[in-house]
């Protein structure tokens, strides 16, 4: 935002009495580069910044302003918490100003140490929500989970030994009702796993102390119990990146190869994982299948699940896919990274 001349400008209009800076007219202010100046002005992340109307460590877009706006001298104070550098402050005078300036810098100071405090106190809590609605989610995944294993995974269970002892029993059975036995035996059998599945999936994740490569490893090994289609693991020596962040990429992981073995008909399922120069990771989970339909490719409680995992570390999602060509869901996450981008491409 930027304050001249009792008007108030925002790049976007926000509520009464704002307009956007691109209606300012002559006196637009060129916050791009004044923001890119700032960034790169290594002096400015510690202390105090004076400039003159003229100055020449300024872009020439901001002189331009000065002039037109009869600026005299810019003040850029840092938002300073600890060592990191949050943001700036800047503060403008005019030219016919015939007070002294050194009392601006000392309360553009003040007022900066202000503003850092109000600031970190927001992220604060901010984070404190996003933490709550993390735990509240994952109580949520947890209840289901207990649900699913103690009620329809058990039941499943319990009718395949009963199913099973039907079968062993010495008096001959018709072959008509033999045959929708061993039927109901499969039937029990496959939604047996498909409850433990579901089970894994609500309940995945990092072990205690259990590293990326070593969770991909396990979560390839148990699907491979279940389907015939070879699943390959590729990864990298890979830092730790905090648990939980590795808990979403590990739900995210999963979440792509159950949809892969369920749903892609493919030959083959590869995963992989390495990390890149800023010392994130980038994960791949590609088949050979048929490929996601198009009115489903960006739908679907899977898909949204691993959206809002991505969404929760800051990480970029995507999914391409094409008929007959298979699928691969990629993750890619820095320590720093921008806000989350979901893009699928059919």
């Amino acid at each position: 935002m930027v304050f001249v001349r009792d008007q108030l400008y925002a790049l976007r209009p926000s509520g009464p009495g704002q307009r956007a800076l691109a209606e300012c007219g002559p006196l637009q202010f060129p916050y791009e580069p004044m923001a890119a100046h700032l960034y790169a002005h290594t002096p400015g992340w510690s202390s105090t910044m004076v400039y003159t109307a003229d100055d020449p460590r300024l872009p020439e877009a901001i002189g331009t302003f000065n002039r037109r706006g009869a600026v005299d001298t810019t003040i850029a104070a840092p938002l300073l918490l600890g060592n990191r550098t949050l943001g700036w402050m800047t503060i403008a005078s005019l030219r016919d100003d015939e007070c002294g300036g050194e009392w601006r810098v000392a309360l553009l100071e003040a007022i900066a140490r202000q503003g850092t405090l109000a600031l970190h106190h927001n992220r604060l809590a901010e984070q404190s929500r996003v933490e709550e609605r993390r735990k509240a989610i994952l109580e949520e995944r947890n209840r289901l989970a207990r649900d699913i294993h103690d009620n329809l995974a058990q039941g499943f269970a319990a009718i395949l030994m009963q199913l099973q002892a039907a079968q062993r029993t010495p008096a001959a059975i018709p072959p008509a009702i033999a045959s929708s036995v061993e039927t109901a035996v499969e039937l029990a059998r496959t939604h047996l796993t498909e409850a433990r599945r579901s089970v894994g999936a609500l309940r995945p994740n990092v072990g205690d102390g259990e590293d990326i490569a070593t969770a991909l490893k396990r979560l390839a090994d148990r699907s491979q119990r279940t389907t015939s289609m070879p699943i390959d693991v590729v990864v990298d020596e890979l830092p730790r990146f905090g648990d939980i962040v590795e808990r979403e990429i590990i739900g995210i992981a999963q979440e792509a190869l159950t949809n892969a073995v369920r749903h892609s008909r493919g030959r083959r399922v590869t995963i992989r994982a390495s990390t890149d120069q800023a010392l994130g990771v980038r994960l791949s989970v590609a088949d050979d299948g048929r490929g996601i339909a198009r009115d489903r490719a960006s739908g679907g409680f899977g898909m949204t699940s691993m959206q809002e995992r991505a969404e929760r570390i800051g990480a970029s999602l995507t999914i391409v896919t094409a008929p007959r060509n298979g699928t691969e869901v990629v993750l890619a996450w820095e320590p720093a990274s921008l806000p989350t981008q979901v893009h699928v491409a059919v």
